[in-house]
């Protein structure tokens, strides 16, 4: 049984280890998408534990969402990569300002999502969460959102952002 977790644990770590050295920071916020989604079902489920809405169904939805969010992620990804060869050679229409953009907006905006997710779940599990924390989650948010669309428009979104 030892065998097994060791080597889980060995297969987890040249995998992390793989992504952080190819990635580099976006690695790092590819792993953090992978905790927040990971507290996001435990917590959904303990949620729905304690209300007594408990559902299978629920459950396989949540990881259908989770599976959706691992395709968009890897489409943003492929995305990066495609836009960062492509723009020196091909003029891309609507002035895309920024090619490797796509995977730290998404990371980000998936992060943050989860991260409200898991807040919400916690209230319903019987937590305070304090209002700060909850609307500067909200602002983190709305801030991805608008840098995401103002890069793909080629405005200044740092103005819009705030």
């Amino acid at each position: 049984m030892n065998e097994h977790i060791i080597a889980t644990q060995a297969a987890m770590a040249v995998f992390f280890g793989t992504m952080g050295a190819v990635l580099g920071w976006k690695g790092v916020m590819l792993f953090l998408l992978v905790i927040v989604m990971f507290l996001d079902y435990i917590s959904g489920t303990l949620a729905a534990k304690r209300t007594g809405t408990w559902s299978s169904t629920v459950a396989r939805e949540g990881l259908f969402h989770k599976g959706g969010i691992i395709l968009v992620t890897t489409c943003a990804l492929l995305a990066d990569a495609m836009f960062c060869i492509a723009i020196p050679v091909i003029p891309i229409a609507g002035g895309l300002d920024n090619p490797g953009l796509f995977l730290p907006l998404v990371l980000a905006w998936y992060i943050v999502t989860e991260i409200g997710s898991v807040l919400e779940n916690a209230v319903k599990m019987g937590a305070n969460v304090p209002k700060f924390f909850r609307d500067a989650i909200k602002h983190t948010q709305t801030t991805v959102d608008h840098l995401g669309e103002g890069n793909l428009h080629g405005g200044d979104s740092s103005k819009d952002a705030h």
